[in-house]
């Protein structure tokens, strides 16, 4: 049926895929402006991240790795994707999902039951945590306290944090996110825009943390997020497409919006944004934190206490804005402190939050 329907398109000069020039194109893609066919859309996408991953030695043979699990599009196609890949090449990773549960009510929920359905339809193993058990606080909690200024602040710190601690519960040796191009050109502005040298200096690096207990990794560093999308509606992939309820006003939104207005004038300026932050070379002059470990949790921190507990204790104290902004780690008695320390990178057996005070 489809042959014969190439077949037609041929004959009445309807547009065939630049690179088989067999089918009918379906798409133009955005990174290349080609217009391409849905098989050839397939190939170039898989072969690209396959690339990525090779080029940058990602995983190794063997590898636990834990995929950072939201049910939202880009964890859900850098799920289908990777397990994809790890057949057809042969990786030999082991793979699982990992989720956080932030406790959104009319969000997260929901999402998380992509998430499970996802587990059964991909056949990966899938661990949930919950800000509710590491912390004490559910982010619903934490906003009626905090209001809608600074909640993503709280949301950002705890899930980061929140991710290591279920990555060491699944004993991985990586977790991928699904950080896409325009994530990442996104983060090379804001910390520019903030001034934040050491984020800017280790932004563009597809794997993080390697100092840390798990480092992270990126397969779609140099994915488009419409790709990402087109991927998934021609797939058909199960994902949740609703946006946090509490981001609207999130600072990174702004910056999102100027990406999206450089990307329709030139496709490339995503891209070329990566490559400036890539290219940044920071002054030897400039003092830069230094890695030690958090005195109440044992997580890594480059103060006496990590950012996390700092946030928490504001919480428990009734003093939410306590934590926000730049500061210092605190001592016991609330004061602050720019002491480092240093200790052990383990955190599976380390608690956080209230479940350690």
């Amino acid at each position: 049926m489809e042959e014969a329907a190439d077949a037609k398109a041929r004959k009445t000069g309807v547009r065939l895929c630049c690179l088989c020039d067999q089918r009918r194109a379906a798409l133009k893609r955005p990174k290349t402006l080609e217009q391409i066919c849905r098989e050839c859309f397939y190939k170039v996408f898989e072969e690209e991240i396959h690339q990525v991953i090779v080029e940058n030695q990602l995983f190794k043979p063997g590898d636990r790795v834990a995929i950072g699990a939201s049910g939202g599009k880009d964890s859900t196609v850098l799920a289908y994707v990777l397990s994809e890949l790890n057949h057809r090449h042969n990786y030999g990773l082991d793979l699982f999902l990992l989720s956080v549960d932030e406790g959104i009510t009319g969000y997260r929920d929901d999402s998380l039951e992509t998430v499970k359905r996802n587990e059964i339809q991909y056949g990966l193993p899938l661990k949930i945590v919950s800000y509710k058990d590491l912390y004490g606080w559910t982010m619903d909690e934490i906003v009626k306290m905090i209001g809608l200024k600074n909640n993503c602040t709280f949301c950002g710190v705890f899930r980061r944090q929140a991710l290591d601690r279920g990555a060491a519960l699944l004993k991985v040796d990586k977790v991928a996110t699904g950080h896409n191009a325009d994530d990442i050109a996104e983060t090379v502005l804001l910390n520019i825009l903030r001034g934040d040298i050491a984020r800017l200096s280790r932004c563009t690096s597809i794997t993080t943390g390697e100092d840390g207990p798990i480092p992270r990794c990126k397969p779609f560093k140099y994915t488009y997020e419409k790709e990402i999308v087109m991927y998934a509606y021609f797939k058909r992939l199960d994902y949740f497409s609703t946006e946090c309820i509490y981001s609207p006003n999130a600072y990174r939104g702004f910056a999102r919006e100027f990406i999206k207005d450089l990307e329709s004038i030139r496709p490339r300026a995503i891209l070329d944004i990566i490559k400036s932050g890539e290219d940044f070379r920071i002054s030897t002059n400039t003092k830069m934190p230094e890695q030690g470990t958090c005195e109440r949790c044992g997580y890594i921190s480059s103060q006496k206490w990590c950012k996390a507990c700092v946030l928490l204790e504001g919480l428990n104290r009734g003093l939410p804005k306590l934590g926000i902004g730049r500061s210092r780690g605190l001592d016991n008695d609330g004061r602050k402190d720019v002491k480092h320390s240093t200790g052990t990178k383990n955190i599976e057996s380390k608690q956080c939050g209230t479940l350690d005070f």
